[in-house]
């Protein structure tokens, strides 16, 4: 994981809530979890005001999802050789799929309207 450089490397650059990024090389076999796992062994210089206490509340967004800890790069089929950008939080529990737009699309049908500005 991360230290090889392959032909198969996937490249991401992750990006934190206060907008300082750090590129890592990971393989598509890697997992959300082993990512936050390396992430977390390997805090980049810089980050420290962000240093969290356990990779286990580092969490992955990725085109807008969660990535849940057992998604791999290679089922995200994240092209080899270009850079993916990925955001990197720190939250104890992650939602379930697709459950918030769910919630709130049963919202929307109840009310029968629309949320005006």
């Amino acid at each position: 994981m991360a230290s090889q450089r392959s032909p198969d490397a996937v490249s991401l650059r992750l990006i934190l809530v206060s907008g300082k990024t750090q590129d890592f090389t990971f393989s598509p076999s890697d997992s959300a979890a082993d990512i936050a796992h390396h992430v977390f062994e390997n805090w980049p210089a810089g980050w420290e005001e962000e240093q969290v206490s356990s990779p286990s509340i580092l969490r992955l967004i990725f085109q807008g999802r969660f990535l849940h800890g057992n998604v791999t790069l290679g089922a995200l089929k994240l092209p080899p050789g270009r850079t993916t950008v990925m955001h990197l939080v720190a939250r104890e529990t992650l939602p379930e799929p697709n459950s918030y737009g769910q919630r709130n699309r049963e919202k929307a049908t109840e009310n029968g309207c629309c949320l005006l500005l």
